[in-house]
């Protein structure tokens, strides 16, 4: 499960792409910093993007943590969407340059030993042809983290198959503007994209 990922985008382009998709976009807690980010991990505290509280048809960026504390404690940083209907009050949209996913290291040549913390293979995925992206989330008030996100996830499309058995939902910049729509089904969109639109490389 993606428990990593990236944006290097500057939030000027970030609005000026946007501005594309005419959904107007408010900062109700000022426009954030911004700063570049390498990773970002669980718990985490991350912009997104969700529908304006007293104005559906507009959107707002704010900055919350990433997982919300689950049964026992442990954190819900990623939430299945099969089957799932989606509130329009509940989607968020997380704004990333790309996201991690970990596999096994690779095996030791023969007759050596394996090292006993070898450290697990980091694949980079990105979306072919755009410089950024959003991936599908939703957003609630927990009591005691407060407003929190979740990143929603779907069976794997065939780039990301051969690292995990699920995925993240990705949603290139313009389907990010139905995803905030009501009107449009969640399970419209939590599906993998087409062969070949992720560009995959290997970090470690």
């Amino acid at each position: 499960m993606c428990n990593e990922a990236y944006r290097r985008t500057q939030i000027g382009q970030l609005r000026d792409d946007w501005h594309d998709l005419r959904v107007p976009l408010r900062f109700p807690e000022g426009i954030p910093n911004f700063a570049p980010l390498e990773g970002f991990k669980i718990t985490d505290r991350v912009e997104i993007i969700r529908p304006a509280a007293d104005a559906p048809n507009e959107a707002e960026m704010v900055t919350r943590r990433w997982s919300w504390p689950g049964p026992g404690g442990k954190p819900v940083y990623n939430f299945r969407s099969d089957g799932r209907q989606i509130a329009q009050a509940s989607r968020c949209l997380i704004p990333v340059d790309g996201f991690f996913e970990f596999t096994d290291p690779p095996a030791p040549p023969p007759g050596e030993k394996k090292p006993k913390r070898a450290p697990k293979s980091k694949w980079a995925f990105s979306l072919r042809d755009q410089p950024w992206f959003c991936i599908a989330g939703i957003w609630r008030s927990d009591p005691q983290v407060g407003e929190a996100w979740s990143m929603l996830t779907c069976p794997p499309g065939p780039d990301v198959a051969p690292y995990h058995h699920r995925q993240v939902v990705v949603l290139p910049l313009d389907r990010c503007a139905r995803w905030l729509d009501p009107a449009v089904p969640a399970a419209e969109l939590c599906q993998p994209l087409a062969p070949g639109s992720l560009e995959v490389r290997q970090v470690r």
